[in-house]
């Protein structure tokens, strides 16, 4: 029998060398699971002397095995690519999950809201609309069912949240384009629908300020989740006004930038490295489409596969410890810097 004391599932999986959705599947149903993996677990089981919180999953099994995935807009290839992996994660630990889309819109998201507090889920990854949320029902939700937030945070709601760290996005991007030549003016829209937007322009006036440069925020009109109509209609408006007041664009996410990107082609602006193009442009997420842009797209990347793997692990724990946490979990990933031909 080892000394070393396990405190929950996920260590025990972490030292037995078994996959945690593994080790879930067979605490539920042990004849859920291949007689060889059966036996290593209870193998491990003996060496640890590890013994579940039964309490918590008799709780638990009280419960339905649905898990509620909830964004702002499915459409959106980056949702898209999160939800891909926490649903195979799900799935692999033996639960259902059911996928909601509030479509960018309040209404929708507290209706959302209200349908899965009905069907009393296990427990619910939830990216918010954010700025546009309504916080008093979110809160009200997040005190009735174990709740963990990704993507958009909301201090103090959820038992935990996972997401990027918007900051390492642009301290890249700035300094990498301004060690190779002119430094960046910042393109967002002038009400961002997501959050994230707001940090990542603090952070472009954080790192000009470091530089000790000139920072150049250019504002477009839109609202809404049509990124790359707003990019593009911006974008045009800026270029028919000789309005950029540097050659190196830095915009606030690459839906933005496949907009930007769409209106020089049509404006006749070379975008590249070369000098005998006319703009450099870069911005942020690495979105599934971002390398097929035409220049390829510079871009600093998500940890897609981190992101989603950690927060389904959270709400597993969170599942698994009755639905609460002793204190908030705030956990995140940085990105990294992929250089293509567009800067």
């Amino acid at each position: 029998m080892s000394e070393r004391k396990i405190r929950n599932m996920e260590e025990f999986a972490s030292v037995s060398g078994i996959s945690r959705p593994t080790v879930s599947k067979y605490f539920n149903d042990p004849a859920s699971v291949r007689a060889s993996t059966r036996a290593r677990i209870e193998a491990a089981i003996e060496q640890y002397d590890y013994r579940p919180n039964i309490y918590a999953m008799n709780q638990n099994r009280q419960l339905t095995k649905n898990i509620g995935v909830v964004v702002p807009y499915l459409a959106d290839p980056f949702f898209g690519e999160i939800v891909r992996v926490i649903e195979r994660r799900c799935i692999e630990a033996g639960f259902s999950p059911s996928l909601f889309s509030s479509h960018g819109e309040p209404e929708q998201e507290r209706d959302i809201l209200d349908t899965l507090r009905s069907l009393k889920p296990a427990g619910v990854l939830l990216a918010p609309l954010g700025r546009l949320s309504n916080k008093s029902a979110i809160e009200a939700f997040c005190r009735d069912v174990p709740t963990v937030l990704f993507d958009s945070n909301i201090e103090g709601m959820g038992e935990a949240f996972v997401g990027s760290d918007n900051y390492s996005f642009v301290s890249q991007t700035v300094e990498y384009l301004s060690r190779t030549g002119e430094p960046p003016c910042f393109f967002e829209m002038k009400h961002p629908a997501n959050p994230n937007a707001n940090k990542r322009r603090r952070a472009y006036l954080d790192m000009m300020e470091r530089l000790q440069l000139e920072p150049h925020v250019m504002q477009v009109d839109g609202t809404g989740w049509a990124f790359e109509e707003i990019g593009r209609n911006g974008a045009h408006d800026i270029l028919s006004r000789k309005a950029l007041p540097t050659h190196t664009v830095l915009c606030s996410n690459d839906r933005l930038a496949i907009g930007f990107l769409s209106a020089c082609f049509e404006a006749g602006y070379k975008v590249g490295r070369g000098t005998d193009h006319d703009l450099r442009v870069a911005s942020h997420d690495d979105h599934p489409f971002s390398r097929y842009t035409c220049p390829a797209l510079t871009t600093a990347a998500h940890n897609y596969a981190s992101v989603s793997g950690h927060a389904v692990e959270t709400l597993f724990r969170l599942i698994e410890s009755g639905g609460r946490f002793q204190t908030r979990e705030e956990t995140l990933f940085a990105a990294h810097l992929i250089m293509r031909d567009s800067a």
